[in-house]
């Protein structure tokens, strides 16, 4: 009787050990989530941030995603210096081609997503500068560098056309990203400025566009093109996510932005 009882006590302290044992187990390892890093260009921020990440998040609650916004040419170096970016999206095909030719990007994942139009502002208390014909006129004239800027870029291929490039050295301030120079014209700070329409549309009580760029001043559309990159840390997320930002419905949030489906 002495031996059984004994038994008895030892299935009770084993049964009671391995169900702590378990409880231990299933707390200790819960279901990891992935972080995928988008690296985009600063007039995407507002547009990601505000709708397309909740969006993709809602549906994916597994993956967070961190962005990485400011201007193409710095984000094309930050992703050479080993930024571990997921997806690019450039706002012209100049930074996302230089990463393809260098092995950075899967190469059949980079395509046209978005096109953009590049336009004068002006601040919204007025100003005499009406159209990219006259800009070199204005006093204090703001374009993104084109050094690393491609709305920068752009502004520099329209206004060398149009001959009025010349006229603003020595005056012209060149901003880090669009974004800033959009900032300089709210504040009244430049009295002109040359940026995408998307950005315009951000700060709509404090800027007015007067003008979009001439038919032939630039040679191609502002195309911004998406891709996954060649090592990226989450490469199933990220093609997944650069599929979503090409569907209709991510087209319809994006056109609310003001950008327009790449032809």
């Amino acid at each position: 009787m002495k031996k059984l009882l004994c038994l008895v006590f030892s299935l009770m302290v084993a049964v009671m050990a391995a169900g702590c044992c378990g409880d231990d187990k299933q707390a200790a390892a819960p279901q990891a989530g992935k972080t995928l890093r988008l690296a985009a260009a600063a007039s995407m921020e507002k547009v990601f941030t505000q709708k397309l990440i909740p969006m993709y998040q809602q549906k994916h609650p597994e993956i967070k995603i961190e962005g990485v916004y400011d201007a193409s040419g710095k984000l094309q170096a930050q992703i050479e210096s080993g930024l571990a970016a997921d997806v690019f999206i450039s706002a012209a095909n100049k930074q996302m081609n230089a990463l393809s030719d260098k092995g950075y990007m899967d190469k059949s994942t980079v395509k046209p997503l978005l096109e953009n139009k590049l336009v004068l502002i002006v601040p919204k208390s007025g100003s005499a500068i009406k159209g990219f014909e006259d800009f070199s006129k204005a006093k204090h004239p703001a374009i993104g560098d084109p050094a690393s800027v491609p709305a920068g870029q752009y502004a520099k291929e329209a206004l060398t056309k149009l001959g009025q490039w010349d006229g603003i050295q020595g005056k012209v301030s060149l901003g880090t990203n669009v974004t800033q120079v959009l900032n300089w014209v709210a504040e009244g700070s430049a009295d002109a400025g040359l940026v995408y329409a998307t950005d315009a549309a951000l700060l709509k009580d404090k800027v007015t566009v007067v003008a979009e760029a001439p038919a032939g001043s630039l040679k191609k559309p502002v195309i911004y093109p998406i891709g996954v990159l060649a090592k990226a840390p989450q490469a199933e997320a990220a093609k997944d996510f650069a599929a979503f930002l090409q569907t209709e419905e991510a087209m319809k949030i994006f056109a609310a932005y003001g950008f327009a489906q790449a032809k």
